[in-house]
């Protein structure tokens, strides 16, 4: 079965609020809200895919803490950006 475009979303926006530690659920959540409907398909591959990431490397990528690794760059630092405002 094929999930639709709408349910996607939907389950993208709960992923990101529900991660494990409080800090990105806000960061991640705040970023969803804002800019996944706009993203297209290959857009929404890359954070489907970075969801999938271990939160405690994510918080470092998005704190600056540590080097974002490939292909994540400009996709964490669009998330930090809106994290910083």
């Amino acid at each position: 079965m094929t999930e639709t475009h709408e349910n996607r979303l939907k389950r993208m926006t709960m992923r990101s609020m529900r991660r494990g530690i409080k800090e990105m659920d806000i960061i991640l959540l705040a970023y969803a809200e804002a800019n996944l409907s706009g993203m297209d398909a290959a857009q929404l591959d890359l954070y489907d895919a970075m969801l999938h990431e271990n939160d405690q490397d994510l918080y470092q990528w998005v704190t600056g803490q540590v080097p974002t690794p490939d292909p994540y760059g400009e996709l964490v630092a669009d998330i930090s950006q809106t994290f910083q405002k």
